[in-house]
């Protein structure tokens, strides 16, 4: 499904606390190490360069699940790119700041690192909430698009591919990545998984109140100035709202095999 799109709404649980933003390559890889650094040719220096995935879709629509799940099984890195603005507005947090002023949420996104990424306060809804603030920042957009840009082109460890998931991976991080998909489902089916998920670890939450601050979250990602998501002209469309998180990964697993078929990778 083609055609450029605006939002149109998400699926499966957050990542448990603690689980690792970034993933791939060998056992004992600092995860922001690089191998094979990209020349100006647009290859490896060992190697081809490699095979890229842009996973986009709005919030709790399961692409970090769907990200990490393809990532294990065609043995690919991982970044899970929220995690980048998460770790800024924490970390804005953390030194009593508003993540509001441009000023500090950018100096702290200069000083993001692997290290913050694994801290499971990331997952806190407050965290969440000011991270879409940061997120709609253009100055704090740019100081992590090398980052994301490099862990792409540069997927640590041996591994031969990346995958990175977010809002606007397709669109402005990586546009010439070599598979875009687009996740998404209803703002109310999104709202009830969620709503689901937070009762499974004990926390007592209304559904109106979940879903009411989807629908803002929702609005803040599509209509920022900087980087809105949407899906990428020659992205994949799935949506999951009638389908289960194996029909979901049956499917785009699918589309890496193909992807990687024609591209020559198999």
């Amino acid at each position: 499904m083609n055609g450029e799109k605006p939002l149109t709404s998400p699926l499966f649980p957050h990542p448990t606390p603690g689980t690792p933003a970034l993933t791939g390559g060998r056992p004992g890889t600092p995860p922001l190490a690089r191998e094979g650094r990209v020349g100006a040719s647009g290859q490896q220096d060992a190697g081809r360069r490699p095979f890229v995935v842009a996973i986009d879709g709005p919030a709790a629509s399961g692409k970090g699940t769907l990200a990490r799940r393809l990532a294990e099984h065609f043995g690919f890195a991982h970044l899970d790119t929220g995690a980048l603005y998460r770790a800024t507005a924490l970390l804005v947090l953390d030194e009593s700041g508003d993540p509001a002023d441009p000023a500090a949420a950018t100096a702290a996104a200069c000083r993001i690192d692997a290290t913050r990424l694994t801290d499971p306060r990331l997952r806190e809804d407050a965290v969440a909430g000011a991270a879409s603030v940061v997120a709609a920042m253009p100055e704090v957009r740019s100081a992590l698009l090398d980052l994301q840009r490099d862990f792409a082109a540069n997927p640590p460890g041996s591994a031969h591919g990346s995958i990175l998931d977010g809002r606007d991976i397709g669109t402005v991080v990586y546009p010439t990545a070599d598979l875009k998909l687009f996740i998404t489902a209803t703002v109310e089916t999104r709202a009830s998984r969620r709503v689901q998920e937070l009762q499974d670890q004990g926390a007592t939450v209304i559904y109106e109140t979940v879903l009411q601050d989807l629908t803002e979250r929702d609005a803040r990602d599509s209509r920022r100035q900087a980087a809105p998501l949407m899906a990428a002209p020659d992205a994949e469309i799935i949506d999951t709202t009638m389908l289960d998180i194996d029909v979901v990964f049956e499917r785009a697993a699918a589309l890496v095999a193909r992807s990687l078929k024609e591209k020559g990778w198999q």
